[in-house]
């Protein structure tokens, strides 16, 4: 499902026109990411928790050249599903 889908499936379900659907998708998605930058957790109880993961820096092989080269830090979004979603899609 992409985000077009996204919006009429919300659309259709919730009784809401595509253009209200699309401000909810579209404004759920500029908060998580908002609060992703600022480090914080966003945890939705039952679906599932948005969060971010620092990856250290370390050492890998560049498989072409087989050189060693260093892969700098950084963070990563990351996404747990809760019980729920969990049970429902097992």
């Amino acid at each position: 499902m992409n985000k077009t889908e996204l919006i009429n499936a919300i659309a259709e379900k919730g009784g809401l026109s595509k253009v209200d659907s699309k401000k909810a998708v579209d404004a759920f998605m500029e908060v998580v990411t908002d609060a992703l930058k600022k480090n914080d957790k966003v945890s939705l109880i039952g679906f599932g928790t948005f969060s971010v993961k620092e990856n250290p820096a370390r050492t890998g092989i560049n498989p072409a050249t087989k050189q060693k080269i260093e892969i700098p830090a950084k963070k990563v979004a990351k996404f747990k599903a809760g019980a729920e979603l969990s049970s429902a899609v097992n």
